[in-house]
Order: structure tokens, then C-alpha cells, then sequence
């Protein structure tokens, strides 16, 4: 699964696309080292694929290598931190 990140000044998002059919999870950029998840997005054509665990994976990631926090305002993201205690490393509360 190929996740393209698309970031502007005060956010951005990461995204998937299969077949023309766009799968999102979109943050707010709080400061350099905070971001917070506001949304998760998966068309019905993908659901039951994993794309939105791939995606907070991928956020995840993209924060241990860059060095910030998150904030789990997206209901999605939320639940993923409660079921992964390995990644409180990465949250702000």
C-alpha cells in the first residue's frame, strides 16, 4: 500500500489511493514538534482493507522519525492509541 503525505504550513494529511478511491487521515499542525489527528476518512469501496490502521500506522512512524508528539482528536486515532500501548511514546496528552 503506497501512503503519499501532503503537508501545508498549518497541516497536512496522509493519503491512499486505490483505483481513484481516497482514503485520509488529515492533522492540524500545532507547533514543529506537535501535531494533532483531527480526521480518518475511508471510502466504503475500502473498508475492511486496513487502510486506516495503515494510515495511523504511518502517522506513528512519521512521528518517532521526525521527532514530535500527537494529539488523538480523531475518534479512529484514539481508539488505535487505547489498543497500542507501544505508541504512548508518541502521544501528548
Amino acid at each position: 500500500m503506497n501512503i503519499t503525505h501532503e503537508e501545508q504550513p498549518a497541516g497536512g494529511r496522509y493519503i491512499v489511493d486505490i483505483d481513484g478511491h481516497v482514503a485520509e487521515m488529515t492533522y492540524t499542525r500545532k507547533s514543529p514538534e506537535l501535531i494533532s489527528i483531527d480526521h480518518t476518512g475511508v471510502p466504503d469501496a475500502l473498508r475492511g482493507k486496513g487502510i486506516a490502521q495503515a494510515l495511523a500506522e504511518f502517522a506513528v512512524k512519521q512521528a518517532r522519525s521526525g521527532g514530535w508528539k500527537i494529539i488523538p482528536r480523531c475518534s479512529f486515532f484514539q481508539a488505535q492509541v487505547e489498543r497500542h500501548p507501544d505508541w504512548q511514546d508518541i502521544v501528548s496528552k
